[in-house]
């Protein structure tokens, strides 16, 4: 495995990054929010973009004003749909979010997010715990070998129980599970957490929506649990941990910094996974879950330098994360977007997209000009003049390129792995409601076509019917 050490924060390192850069490549983290449907994925977003400033009022899915679902059918349903990504910072750090759908039926969304993340959060819903999505999108995560956090969502709900959902997560996932955090009652008596790794209560601010986080002492009625529960806690990462393990062997007790160092280790290893517990609906556990992502989830220098081969003698390549390595981006996404039209979803793994750039596709061995680059947020769209090494962002009108294409220079050339899809499971016809609609209708179908590789349509041989298929009913809705 490859990987650099940077500093952290903003500022550029001179030998990885270029002077253009807002934060270090060790202060980004690209991360997806996986779960099943209603586990609550859309609402802790939602409480994220707030806290960390970037909308100035808290959407809600069930009135249908939530940032990360914009798409009109997602407000009219309160599903997540496609996957939104955005932008946000915290604590000095970049955080490239991507909110994927929970439903079974666009469970391609979740598929091809995960291929281009460095991380993920797990959303359990405290009442209904491991669901059969959850177990679909886990597998996904473990297919791509993402480190992952998990957040007990609902703690508020009736019936909420943290320790059946951690144990689900362990025998029915499977996952290395492990409590950094107690809840401090359950249901209706759910007040806050109890933070493991500085053995002090967490308490959210009532008034304002929790936007002020308080540190108090160790709740009493808990002490004893807390003390068993860190034990436990620092066993499971000494396991897998030998400088924890040194340190715990000649001290029987380890520093706050030394158990940091060492679960963000086991994490990005894939050997742990933090457990954090919370209700995004009620303002607490978001604030302590984004200082999680940040502690413990890597950033494009903690994972392996990106793989692929050179078109022109099928060598094995290497792509270091570095704004002065040759330029790797993988198209992860097609969209139309009304504002710009064509949209594609990139992510940069390793050197600089520049906008009024030629890039290179080597499936099609043609070149394109790079005309427009955004930055994104959910339905909104910021120009940039460049993307960096580990960035995620957009790319306006290029024709040349669709789900899965590498995105290169032409005198540097490399493919990469490109995203396995389904084929789809269910078809049906459908007309134009009128003779004069047809060409509209065959246009509009083409577009769904190239946004969604598992959407797919044609003309039946000896009906002539239009025919579309798609992996359900919701998902050809």
């Amino acid at each position: 495995m490859k990987q650099q050490n940077n500093k952290a924060g903003k500022g550029p390192d001179s030998k990885l990054e270029a002077d253009g850069r807002d934060h270090a490549l060790s202060s980004v983290r690209n991360i997806g929010i996986i779960a099943h449907i209603d586990a609550g994925k859309t609402t802790t977003s939602e409480r994220i973009l707030y806290y960390s400033g970037k909308v100035h009022r808290i959407g809600e899915v069930h009135d249908g004003t939530a940032t990360m679902d914009w798409m009109i059918q997602e407000q009219e349903r309160g599903i997540t749909i496609t996957s939104a990504a955005t932008t946000c910072f915290w604590n000095d750090h970049q955080i490239n979010i991507i909110d994927t759908p929970g439903h079974v039926d666009f469970t391609v969304e979740v598929e091809r997010s995960l291929r281009v993340l460095d991380g993920a959060v797990g959303v359990f819903c405290a009442v209904g715990g491991v669901q059969p999505q959850s177990e679909t999108v886990w597998r996904q995560a473990t297919k791509y070998q993402v480190p992952r956090l998990a957040f007990v969502n609902k703690m508020d709900r009736m019936g909420a129980n943290f320790k059946k959902v951690l144990s689900e997560m362990q025998e029915k996932l499977g996952a290395p599970a492990v409590a950094i955090q107690l809840p401090v009652g359950e249901a209706e008596t759910f007040s806050g957490v109890v933070d493991l790794i500085k053995m002090r209560g967490v308490t959210f601010s009532e008034g304002d929506m929790g936007s002020k986080v308080g540190y108090t002492d160790m709740p009493a009625e808990l002490a004893a649990e807390a003390e068993e529960a860190r034990a436990a806690l620092i066993e499971r990462v000494a396991e897998v941990d030998e400088e924890l393990l040194e340190a715990y062997m000649e001290n029987s007790d380890v520093s706050e910094q030394a158990l940091v160092e060492a679960l963000r280790r086991a994490t990005i290893a894939n050997h742990i996974v933090p457990v954090l517990a919370g209700s995004s609906l009620k303002n607490k556990g978001v604030q302590p879950l984004l200082d999680a992502v940040v502690a413990y989830l890597p950033s494009p220098l903690d994972v392996p330098a990106v793989s692929g081969i050179s078109p022109k003698n099928e060598e094995q390549l290497e792509r270091a994360a570095s704004d002065f390595e040759p330029l790797t981006g993988l198209v992860f996404k097609m969209a139309t977007d009304k504002f710009v039209g064509k949209l594609a979803f990139v992510r940069i793994y390793s050197g600089q997209l520049k906008k009024g750039q030629n890039i290179f596709n080597p499936r099609t061995r043609k070149r394109e000009r790079i005309g427009r680059l955004l930055r994104l947020h959910a339905n909104h769209r910021e120009d940039v003049d460049v993307l960096y090494a580990g960035e995620i962002g957009g790319m306006v009108g290029q024709k040349l390129f669709t789900t899965g294409d590498t995105v290169c220079p032409e005198n540097d050339p490399i493919v990469l792995e490109t995203i396995d899809f389904p084929e789809p499971v269910i078809s049906m016809a459908i007309e134009p409601k009128t003779t004069a609609d047809k060409d509209a209708l065959v246009d509009a179908l083409q577009d769904m076509a190239d946004e969604d590789p598992t959407f797919h349509t044609s003309i039946h041989e000896e009906t002539g019917q239009t025919i579309i298929q798609g992996m359900g009913e919701l998902h050809l809705e």
